[in-house]
């Protein structure tokens, strides 16, 4: 028998605000926050829009001495982290020997930046010597073992959009095989810098107006920023201690289309989901919610919603599906970790998270996509999905405890 392993606190940044209180408020009332990008020049950007963390002021986080050792990736990653622990009431003696799992899709982005404006656009001969330990995917998880006083087993996953579902799997089947009773999970990403920009303009997925996930006139994705992370603990480790339980993470599925590697596929898509609810043994017609991968590019929603339909059979007509990119936009690695606290807060508030800019819905998307408002109803089990570039899917599934 499986341990169970639930979900004890939670933390985010995004563009919908510093913490999960700002976050859910955000989402509850269909607000996005999607809007013109104020840090950097726009004047060659063809694309000047994205969720963007708002009014951000790393100063009123970290001190002088922290910041010369984190990029904004890393900032998120550990303002993220300390909100979860905050708000899961764990002691600091807990977490010493706690498993601190990161995903990120692009790591130190900033710094990477800032090094190539310096060797090739001001003619410098010397890198920053602190580059390396800036820019590296790990210094994300690495940082939030330092200020957090983690010195269990402490490493990033790196897949793309599906980074932050793939730690939070990794971390659960830790908690599972015993190996730890606590772990933190999430993910963080920082892309907004010019040579980040213009290799995703060059994809041409990318919207120069809003994200309209499932709707006729989508017209693709809009990149976001921000961190998200969760505390997870074995049941009985958080019973113990009195722990103030959101929901339990019943299950992890993963799975690789093993064939384009930017065009999904609906049978990958498929296999994860059948994973998660095979792993959590919670039948098709039992699911309530589904917090979709929802890019608002052609492809990806008509094969997601394909995928559905292919698990779900007549079930799906009476599913809720909701693509909250529509607000916080699509922050990567971040996205998952994000989405898995949307749905989490979901089942605890019985409130379910609408798609946010929704007109009409597109050809090959036909299902409930709660289109523009929050519905209020109690729901005991949900998915949250993520399907990344390179084929990589990892879909959680989560249930009512009560």
């Amino acid at each position: 028998m499986k341990t169970p392993v639930v979900i004890t606190g939670v933390g985010t940044i995004s563009a919908l605000g510093h913490n999960v209180d700002q976050f859910w408020r955000a989402i509850c009332n269909g607000e996005s926050g999607i809007r013109t990008l104020t840090c950097l020049p726009l004047e060659s950007l063809r694309v000047k829009i994205g969720a963007e963390v708002p009014a951000y002021e790393p100063y009123e986080f970290f001190s002088k001495d922290e910041l010369h050792l984190l990029d904004r990736f890393s900032q998120f990653a550990v303002i993220s982290a300390r909100e979860a622990v905050a708000d899961a009431g764990i002691m600091a003696e807990e977490l010493t020997d706690a498993a601190c799992i990161i995903g990120t899709g692009c790591g130190g982005r900033v710094a990477d930046d800032e090094s190539y404006q310096r060797l090739y656009q001001q003619g410098k001969t010397r890198g920053h010597p602190l580059t390396v330990p800036l820019v590296m995917a790990n210094a994300a998880a690495s940082q939030v073992s330092i200020h957090l006083g983690i010195t269990g087993p402490v490493f990033v996953i790196a897949s793309a959009c599906s980074s932050s579902a793939h730690a939070v799997g990794q971390a659960t089947a830790m908690i599972r095989s015993g190996l730890v009773d606590v772990a933190i999970a999430g993910g963080t990403d920082a892309p907004f810098t010019y040579g980040t920009l213009k290799p995703w303009e060059a994809l041409r997925v990318m919207s120069s107006d809003t994200c309209r996930p499932f709707s006729k006139d989508r017209s693709g994705m809009v990149l976001g920023e921000g961190a998200g992370a969760v505390v997870l603990e074995s049941l009985e480790h958080a019973k113990k201690r009195g722990a103030h339980i959101y929901a339990e993470l019943a299950g992890c599925g993963m799975s690789a289309d093993a064939g384009h590697i930017t065009d999904p596929s609906s049978a990958g898509a498929a296999r994860a989901i059948r994973a998660a609810l095979n792993d959590a043994s919670i039948n098709p017609g039992d699911v309530d919610y589904v917090n979709a991968h929802g890019t608002g590019t052609k492809v990806n929603d008509v094969m997601e919603t394909q995928a559905l339909h292919q698990v779900f059979g007549e079930h799906a007509a009476r599913l809720m599906v909701s693509g909250t990119k529509s607000m916080h936009g699509h922050p990567l690695g971040a996205a998952g970790a994000l989405e898995l606290v949307a749905t989490a807060l979901a089942l605890k508030n019985g409130i379910i998270p609408p798609t946010a800019n929704f007109t009409e819905a597109g050809e090959g998307c036909d299902l409930d996509y709660v289109p523009n408002q929050a519905r209020e109803k109690k729901i005991k089990t949900a998915l949250s999905n993520s399907f990344a570039f390179g084929g990589l899917n990892a879909v959680l599934a989560v249930r009512s405890i009560s």
